[in-house]
């Protein structure tokens, strides 16, 4: 067994190795590129959170704050670094927000020395997670994020719990503003602010809800928009991406990060949900809406964009792929920060002529078989009468 000193000198140099190694892109299917390695994990989490280093304290360097995942993260590029407001979640549960940032986009995360301290507001929240970052054209970055606490009106059920959407606003990352929840006549999860005024308005994606996990009569993403974000009232909202029986949203689907504009249109990431044998199976999926009315869909692509492959299937919530968070370079190149299995968060990259690409030219789902052959004998006979 190694005494203090070598324990100490053994994790540092673990550590190190594990933030500077490099992570080498895999060819795929030609829309993106998945890495080799996540990009952050539990492990990466610094030693100067999970144990204390005072030999007197603790003399068998024992982990005193256990570190149990690292997931779903926001993104956005700043001071020249692309950085990522992680879900860090501790072994007794409750998640927090941290900031991590990385030179390249791909490897070499490193997270901030402390974790973001989230002012409260009402009802101090019994957990917080999943933060979408929108760099607004106010000149405020706002997050926007899951607010859980109980339900009190089903006191004898301990997992009974409510869902809010939370807002706080920055200027640096560190220093956060806490603005009050949104309100709505139903529970919300998966809220996203775009990123530029709509007829003078804050525009924000929604995900209306029944109850806390499921949707009910929740229809999809929702289009509202709100006065101000000081105070945002959600008094009207229409469904904009929908559920529909037998496909990958069938039983509820998110708004990931806030979309992306391109010259084609504003690009969406999202996340959709089916029910199978082994449980709820979340993939990612793509659309598009129209630039001069940002609530109009003008592409839809059938089926999912990701879905968990190889080890990414396996974690705590297992056959579950999840983003809200992208990073665009202005020379186009996106990296699309996703979690798997809720463990880890992995990065892809793409372009945005890629993925505009494939959400017009990928055939939509014509919700039955016969149509989906279709779609594929034609494609065959092209290829066919063309010799390939």
């Amino acid at each position: 067994m190694m005494n203090f000193e070598e324990r100490l000198t053994w994790l540092r140099a673990y550590h190190q190795r594990l933030l500077e190694r490099p992570n080498a892109p895999i060819e795929g299917n030609g829309i993106y590129e998945r890495y080799e390695h996540p990009v952050l994990t539990a492990e990466h989490a610094p030693l100067t959170w999970r144990y204390d280093l005072d030999p007197k304290t603790n003399p068998y360097l024992m982990e005193r704050i256990g570190i149990h995942a690292v997931l779903n993260a926001g993104a956005i590029k700043w001071n020249g670094k692309y950085v990522v407001v992680a879900r860090v979640e501790g072994a007794d549960r409750k998640s927090f927000f941290a900031v991590a940032e990385s030179p390249n986009g791909v490897d070499h995360f490193q997270f901030w020395p402390h974790p973001i301290t989230m002012p409260e507001y009402g009802e101090p929240a019994t957990n917080v997670y999943d933060m979408r970052l929108t760099a607004h054209e106010d000149g405020w970055i706002y997050g926007i994020f899951c607010v859980e606490r109980k339900d009190h009106s089903a006191p004898g059920d301990l997992s009974a719990a409510t869902a809010a959407a939370g807002v706080a606003r920055t200027k640096d990352l560190v220093h956060w503003e806490r603005l009050s929840d949104i309100r709505s006549g139903s529970q919300q999860r998966n809220v996203v602010l775009h990123p530029e005024f709509v007829d003078g308005k804050y525009a924000l994606y929604t995900r209306p809800q029944d109850g806390f996990i499921d949707a009910g009569n929740g229809g999809g993403i929702g289009w509202a928009l709100v006065d101000n974000m000081e105070n945002a009232v959600i008094t009207e909202e229409k469904i904009i991406n929908c559920r529909r029986y037998h496909t990958i949203r069938e039983v509820k689907n998110g708004e990931g990060p806030h979309p992306i504009k391109t010259d084609k249109g504003w690009l969406h990431l999202a996340h959709g949900v089916r029910g199978c044998a082994s449980g709820l199976r979340y993939v990612l999926y793509l659309y598009m809406t129209s630039l001069e009315d940002p609530s109009k869909v003008i592409a839809e692509p059938g089926g999912f964009f990701m879905a968990p492959e190889g080890d990414e299937y396996v974690g705590d919530v297992m056959n579950v792929l999840f983003a809200n968070g992208w990073i665009c370079d202005p020379d186009g190149k996106v990296f699309i920060y996703y979690a798997s299995s809720d463990t880890r968060l992995h990065v892809a990259t793409s372009t945005v002529d890629r993925l505009v690409d494939y959400c017009l030219n990928t055939p939509a789902d014509g919700f039955r078989t016969g149509l989906s052959v279709e779609a594929l004998n034609a494609l065959i006979d092209r290829n066919l009468r063309e010799g390939k």
